[in-house]
């Protein structure tokens, strides 16, 4: 045992270049002699992708866009890295077997692919990617029973009832409280925020995310999207999953138990700290972060959710409800309509429209296999562009395909 826990764990990174993968970098920056990364991937970002190669000495770099392979293949020619392109070279090298944990922190559906490759590979997953488990919850989990793959939360939220349960001594769970900022328009009414531009909700008040998923905090789709992934780790009831708003983000979320009480996590909002949690469970390592004053911190304040201001939290609810494609439904239209948001091409209250049609109007499956939920991701997407181009009266340009 004392021999497994001194070698290093080998660790993928899935989508370094974002903010997520370069916090975790940053982990395995600070712990050097407990992890080292062996192989990156990213989209786009191929300059960044090379610089973090060439810092960690990677084994691997794959760059999921083939316009840049080139680029990135003759700037690190001659420095030991192999350099592989496409989401094929991404799901063969996942499940080499010298990776021991492979962080999945690519953005939206486009992380279910690898993730399901790691786990059939037997992979520890430190899981950031929501959508996997949001699009195709019951199947992934059935995969990792399967192939005795562990699932550790990585979202801020999760790792928090994550670390909750581990003092729990596996009592019953009565409900999980998953907490919620509010975003950047929970003081607003609704006429203002349905005239809210994209660099506004862009700027969230604690948090430092990709801009997809700040768009996501601002609608509250990112809070629905968080209680159908709990229903899936945790195997709770839907109805057992509650959302309280909590606009200091001190405590990350909290699990109540059968006698009334409740245990929670609490921290400054830093990402690196549940990634490292996921990265080094079951130990706590030391970070250097900045920690918690209560003197300083004062009042906590919590509210409840405002369904008119923010509808997506109810279909979120809704979509799990039906089960099936529904939440894969929902996400691939939630996906598309904030790309269209980000481009100017739709209002705030368009996104929530546009998902609650697409979930009225999409072809329902209740017991879909992998390969059926790959293609409700595909109809789906289209069915919200064809709602989007009627909107917009354009044409849609970018491609939602993944």
């Amino acid at each position: 045992m004392e021999k497994e826990v001194s070698r290093k764990r080998r660790v993928a990174i899935l989508g370094s270049t974002g903010s997520i993968g370069r916090q975790a970098l940053d982990v395995i920056r600070q712990h050097p002699d407990r992890f080292e990364a062996v192989m990156l991937s990213a989209n786009n970002s191929w300059e960044t992708l090379c610089a973090q190669a060439l810092e960690f000495h990677v084994k691997d770099a794959v760059i999921c866009n083939r316009e840049h392979f080139g680029k990135i293949r003759d700037a690190l020619s001659g420095h030991g890295t192999s350099v592989s392109c496409g989401m094929d070279a991404v799901c063969r090298i996942v499940s080499d077997p010298e990776i021991d944990i492979v962080l999945t922190s690519m953005v939206g559906f486009s992380g279910l692919e690898s993730t399901v490759a790691a786990i059939k590979a037997g992979k520890t997953i430190a899981l950031a990617n929501k959508e996997t488990l949001v699009a195709a919850g019951g199947i992934v989990t059935g995969l990792a029973l399967k192939h005795s793959a562990s699932i550790l939360p990585v979202d801020s939220e999760h790792s928090a009832i994550f670390q909750c349960l581990q003092g729990a001594h596996g009592a019953q769970v009565e409900k999980i409280h998953l907490t919620a900022s509010g975003g950047p328009f929970r003081t607003w009414d609704r006429e203002q925020i349905a005239a809210a531009r994209k660099e506004q909700a862009l700027r969230h008040p604690k948090w430092k995310m990709g801009s997809k998923i700040t768009i996501d905090s601002a609608t509250m789709m990112n809070k629905g999207l968080e209680i159908i992934e709990a229903r899936w780790l945790f195997d709770v009831a839907p109805e057992r999953i509650k959302v309280v708003v909590h606009p200091q983000s001190i405590i990350h979320s909290m699990v109540e138990f059968a006698d009334g009480a409740v245990i929670a996590q609490l921290g400054h909002p830093d990402m690196r700290e549940p990634i490292q949690y996921a990265l080094g469970f079951p130990e706590r390592l030391g970070l250097s972060s900045r920690k918690l004053d209560f003197a300083s911190v004062g009042t906590l304040t919590f509210f409840d959710p405002e369904p008119d201001k923010f509808p997506a939290l109810g279909l979120a609810y809704e979509a799990l409800e039906k089960g099936g494609n529904m939440p894969c439904i929902m996400n691939a239209a939630n996906e598309a309509a904030v790309a269209a948001y980000l481009q100017d091409r739709i209002g705030f209250y368009d996104i929530s429209d546009i998902i609650s049609s697409c979930m009225s109007d999409g072809l329902f499956e209740e017991d879909p296999d992998i390969d059926a939920i790959f293609e409700t991701n595909r109809e789906a997407l289209a069915l919200a562009g064809e709602k989007i181009d009627r909107l917009s009266g354009k044409t849609v340009t970018d491609n939602f395909q993944h």
